[in-house]
């Protein structure tokens, strides 16, 4: 195991555990990392890299669990290039390399008085499963699909589930925001992590109704621990390492509260 020196987090190579395909091009890896398992938080994420020596950068990949009595972490993912393909090939018994875990997390608070909205859309959806084992307060879990769903069942054992589907397969046809509606439900925080245009709505719909909102954004990245200024987005306040408007998605956020950041 290296730490690396300049970003004190743990660069190491891991056994995977075990793979499943959760839908087309949906991945679902486990990693033995003891250590990483102990130090990760919801809404944080790992940079994974590939055998292939001409791919210099790792890819980002969210977390989705931590078992932190098993040491382990699971990684759902998207196949959208030949670096995501290679992990899709894995079998348990091969190994991998991460560095994590990298950025900040979503705020977890415990009152059980609270009522939250944890939306997720798209390949967004996965972080929200360890923020809803996380959370003790009461949850409304929304997720948003194109058609295919995955992960759904799951987010069942820890809130109550609402669907949205693109094409009106399951759930409500349209997006998170006409759950909301259609059912008419009510929140005093919310959680989210999904495409820009949802966060957007979101952001506009908690500033409406007087509601604090956390958002994780998704945003290509290359080095992944703030050095680069490649995922950078416009913020409210000046940045103390760049000195303009802007935050660094991977070292400043993922996570911000909505407030933060212009989309």
């Amino acid at each position: 195991m290296e730490k690396n020196k300049k970003t004190g987090k743990w660069k190491q190579k891991v056994p995977v555990i075990s793979q499943e395909c959760l839908a087309s091009g949906v991945y679902s890896m486990w990693i033995e990392a003891a250590d990483m398992a102990a130090a990760a938080r919801a809404g944080q994420f790992f940079s994974l890299y590939t055998k292939d020596a001409s791919r210099l950068l790792p890819r980002p990949i969210s977390i989705c669990e931590i078992d932190r009595e098993q040491g382990r972490l699971r990684f759902v993912y998207r196949v959208v290039g030949a670096g995501t393909k290679e992990f899709s090939r894995y079998c348990p018994g091969d190994d991998i390399t991460v560095l994590g875990p990298l950025g900040n997390g979503f705020p977890v608070e415990e009152d059980p008085k609270r009522r939250a909205f944890l939306v997720g859309g798209g390949i967004g959806i996965p972080p929200m499963l360890q923020l809803a084992k996380e959370l003790s307060c009461e949850k409304q879990i929304l997720l948003g699909y194109r058609d295919e769903l995955f992960l759904n069942r799951e987010m069942e054992r820890y809130g109550n589930v609402w669907l949205a589907t693109e094409d009106g397969s399951a759930g409500t046809q349209g997006n998170v925001l006409d759950i909301i509606q259609e059912h008419g439900l009510i929140a005093d925080v919310i959680y989210a992590c999904g495409p820009t245009p949802m966060l957007r709505a979101l952001k506009e719909y908690a500033a409406q109704n007087s509601m604090e909102c956390w958002i994780s954004l998704e945003e290509r990245m290359a080095c992944g621990v703030g050095a680069c200024l490649a995922c950078v987005c416009q913020s409210k306040e000046v940045d103390r390492h760049s000195h303009v408007h802007n935050k660094r998605i991977c070292k400043d956020g993922p996570v911000f509260a909505a407030w933060e950041v212009e989309l």
